[in-house]
């Protein structure tokens, strides 16, 4: 019978005094913690199942909050995922949800958080982010990004930038957000890479592929966690390897 193996782990890194990450895998949520070690989940191919980082806003307050509300939101919704109008309606509830949530509370007002994952349906995937967390597919033909990051392109000479055009919550007064989702064929022998930007932002695309190619599951984890804190760590790493096999 096919399978989902999905591998995942997260690190507040070597600069950040704690972890504004969360991170949903089917009915199974992490926010704000951190994982000793790489940990693997097995799944049956079928419901749909949601795989998600949520990026709690830095420099903002209770960006931990925020990220923790919309995985378990992802997770509570997650069996109901099945096509990409009902991804776009959820992750505009999440965005709704985060700005009640700082409703009236000064200490989580612009309290904000990205989102970027997959949902795994028998024969199709969605691919969803609001903000700069990314996804990647990561098959046999190579590194390729298939999220659509929220900012604009690094100034030259920069290979990265801290500015996100669009978040869930993070504005003092609501803001609507128009989430990116796509679909595409699933297949057995498929891998995607979902991820927070202090794995990305620090370590080069050219190197994650490099990784991935030699390593699987929990060591291409701990490998890219590895790459991340030796280009000195400097935010929460949140990462989750998607894998389809039989």
């Amino acid at each position: 019978m096919p399978y989902i193996a999905v591998t995942a782990l997260s690190h507040a890194g070597l600069i950040r005094d704690h972890n504004e990450d969360s991170l949903v895998i089917g009915p199974w949520t992490l926010c704000g913690t951190v994982t000793e070690n790489p940990q693997t989940f097995l799944f049956p191919l079928g419901r749909p199942l949601v795989v998600a980082v949520a990026d709690g806003l830095g420099g903002h307050p209770a960006g931990e909050v925020a990220s923790a509300l919309v995985v378990r939101r992802l997770s509570a919704l997650g069996p109901s995922l099945d096509d990409a109008e009902t991804v776009r309606d959820v992750l505009e509830l999440c965005n709704h949800e985060v700005y009640s949530a700082a409703e009236g509370t000064p200490e989580l007002m612009t309290m904000g958080t990205t989102v970027a994952g997959t949902v795994l349906l028998p024969t199709s995937q969605l691919t969803f982010n609001v903000g700069d967390s990314k996804v990647y597919d990561a098959g046999a033909d190579g590194l390729r990004q298939v999220s659509v990051d929220d900012s604009p392109p690094p100034e030259p000479g920069q290979r990265t930038t801290s500015v996100v055009t669009q978040t869930l919550g993070g504005t003092p007064d609501f803001r609507a957000v128009t989430p990116h989702v796509t679909a595409s064929a699933l297949t057995e022998g498929d891998r995607y890479l979902v991820c927070s930007d202090g794995l990305t932002d620090p370590v080069p695309d050219g190197t994650i592929d490099d990784l991935l190619r030699v390593h699987d599951d929990g060591r291409a984890a701990f490998e890219l966690w590895k790459a991340a804190i030796e280009a000195g760590g400097p935010d929460n790493i949140t990462l989750a390897l998607v894998r389809v096999s039989s």
